[in-house]
């Protein structure tokens, strides 16, 4: 039954997660160590989308001011950029997935260890801990994935002009997107302002996290 095979793909992603983490903390790597890094990692993933879709504008920019020279180059220039944005979309998910699945895991664990402090005061010191954690994350989370969302209309603008000039490769063409700049401008400007507070956001969340380790 289908139920029967989602279960086991659960389990034995389940158990992969699980040797994982045992194999990372006896080198001394524990889930918090690892949230960091995947807050550091998706970070510069947000980092390089930036610098990935200006230059996808930028390649824009030169093909509209065509004036009778070579218009394929400009193309390929282009579609070229607008990979590259897309597979820089598609890393910024990819790392804010992982730094979820490291967060839910850690915080689960932190929340089952309340239960073995003898000690209530350490038991309450910790708990305050846990929530104030849980709730910079939350900040965090939700910044990145506003973020994130700022990037699905520029792609698709993206793909609507590179599509339309694939098969209309022409001076008329050109003249037919040039409306279209200043609305994919106005995007990647609210899209490095969103990546800009997320990336502040993710320096915060990392420095919050490394001072609770000293």
């Amino acid at each position: 039954m289908r139920w029967l095979a989602t279960a086991a793909v659960v389990l034995v992603l389940t158990g992969c997660q699980s040797a994982y983490y045992g194999a990372m903390e006896k080198v001394g790597i524990h889930k918090r160590d690892i949230l960091v890094d995947r807050v550091d990692e998706a970070r510069d993933a947000q980092a390089d989308a930036q610098e990935e879709f200006k230059s996808a504008l930028e390649r824009l920019d030169e093909l509209l001011q065509f004036d009778g020279g070579e218009i394929e180059a400009r193309y390929n220039a282009l579609n070229d950029d607008y990979e590259s944005s897309k597979a820089a979309a598609e890393r910024v998910y990819d790392r804010i997935e992982a730094i979820d699945d490291v967060a839910q895991d850690l915080f689960d664990e932190w929340q089952d260890e309340l239960g073995e402090y003898s000690n209530d005061s350490l038991r309450r010191q910790s708990e305050r801990s846990l929530r104030d954690t849980e709730r910079r994350y939350a900040a965090l989370l939700q910044s990145m994935e506003r973020a994130a969302e700022t990037m699905d209309p520029v792609l698709d603008k993206l793909q609507d002009n590179v599509l339309y000039l694939k098969h209309n490769l022409n001076a008329a063409a050109v003249d037919a997107i040039r409306g279209e700049y200043r609305s994919l401008q106005a995007d990647v400007a609210e899209l490095i302002a969103e990546m800009e507070t997320a990336i502040a956001e993710s320096d915060a969340f990392i420095q919050a996290m490394q001072e609770g380790n000293q």
